[in-house]
């Protein structure tokens, strides 16, 4: 068999830990298995890089940002091998030139093109434990680029369907996937198994046990994944296309803070408008999410949408750029704000779902901003002060039912 493993930050944060990890990985290639590794930057690596380069200017080259940030990966990728010689096996560590993870040109969020699997194979077939850097690929200027916060999962996975994998494990702090973030809804369980759709949209609407692209990865190319804890044999979640069970009404209530609420008021009320603001945005790589529009009288209307905290400034600053062109009278941003989803594949034949949900942040005092929806999905836009009490409100609601 051959298995693909990764391991996030705080899972190979000291050295402890990263002998943890390598004792692990060496179980399953002492049953005979072919085992290929893939490691985030140890605990807070990334966050202390990023702090660095702030340091030295508030502004730097995306570009040089990836070339600094892949250090981290290497250097627990690096650690990593040098464990499993300690511990008698063979290993070797490789990073995404030797690998040779070609991928799009985009600094700080670049997707996956092709990999060469030859050498990975090379180093399996002479029985080596593969140690592989996550999160980074090369581009096709030959530079270093990264794949987004929690890009070492999509690493996984493109592994795992080019190799041809028999399982796809990914390791973390947490048992599985849970219903809902148990550091702020205590009575969160665990799921045992959970559909691509339903995954997806909970790591794309916050929940952070999953990169949102790993998912919709596997997805595509029918890799099944298991999360699992680092520090203990517990069973973990499986992520499948169909589940064996009966659909759960509400699988899981997730949180998004990383958003900010843009307005742009007063606009003509004519066809047009609306597509010159989002070509807007699209042709400078800004995502937008929820979107309202409302009538705001004497022939305009208004419109509000939501974007990544981070492209706030940039969206209003485009925006402003071009008030005259998309006739705004005023364009507002408010980031203390965030989102609550619930999902479940059960709210496609269940009426009423949404209502239940407006009932129970009406109960807790939370006022709605915003309301998006699909057939698995319900995400309002709240005050972010108010997260907590409506994330343990709505998970109440309808988890403990």
């Amino acid at each position: 068999m051959l298995i693909v493993k990764k391991f996030g930050g705080s899972s190979v944060a000291d050295k402890e830990r990263i002998y943890n990890v390598a004792k692990r990985c060496i179980e399953e290639y002492q049953k005979g298995n072919d085992v290929v590794v893939v490691l985030s930057a140890m605990g807070k690596t990334t966050d202390g890089l990023l702090e660095l380069a702030k340091d030295i200017t508030p502004n730097p080259s995306r570009r040089e940002l990836d070339m600094l940030l892949a250090t981290g990966e290497q250097t627990s990728a690096a650690l990593m091998s040098m464990a499993m010689g300690a511990l008698g096996v063979p290993a070797i560590s490789l990073n995404a030139f030797q690998v040779m993870m070609q991928t799009s040109s985009r600094y700080g969020n670049a997707r996956f093109k092709k990999i060469d699997t030859q050498r990975i194979r090379h180093e399996l077939e002479n029985r080596k434990i593969v140690i592989v850097t996550g999160f980074q690929g090369v581009n096709k200027y030959d530079d270093l680029t990264t794949l987004g916060r929690g890009g070492s999962d999509t690493t996984a996975v493109a592994l795992a369907a080019v190799l041809h994998a028999d399982a796809c494990e990914i390791y973390t702090d947490v048992e599985g996937v849970y219903t809902a973030d148990p550091r702020i809804v205590p009575n969160a369980r665990k799921i045992s198994e959970i559909t691509y759709d339903e995954m997806l949209e909970l790591a794309t609407l916050g929940a952070k046990v999953l990169h949102n692209r790993s998912v919709e990865m596997a997805k595509k190319y029918g890799v099944q994944l298991v999360v699992r804890s680092s520090l203990n044999n517990a069973q973990g979640t499986i992520v499948k296309e169909e589940t064996d069970m009966e659909s759960m009404l509400v699988s899981g209530v997730a949180v998004d803070k990383n958003t900010a609420r843009i307005a742009v008021f007063g606009v003509k009320d004519v066809p047009g408008i609306a597509f010159k603001i989002f070509d807007l945005l699209a042709k400078n790589n800004i995502n937008v999410d929820i979107i309202l529009q409302s009538i705001g009288g004497n022939g305009t209307k208004d419109i509000s949408f939501t974007v990544a905290r981070e492209d706030a400034q940039e969206t209003v600053a485009i925006l402003k750029e071009y008030k005259n062109r998309i006739t705004a009278r005023e364009i507002e941003v408010n980031d203390k704000v965030a989102k609550v989803s619930i999902v479940g594949a059960g709210m496609q034949s269940n009426p009423g779902v949404a209502s239940r949900m407006f009932e129970a942040l009406y109960n807790v005092g939370v006022n709605i901003r915003m309301i998006a929806t699909s057939e698995i999905r319900i995400t309002v836009l709240i005050n972010e002060e108010d997260v907590d009490k409506a994330m343990r409100a709505v998970h109440d609601q309808f988890i403990e039912d």
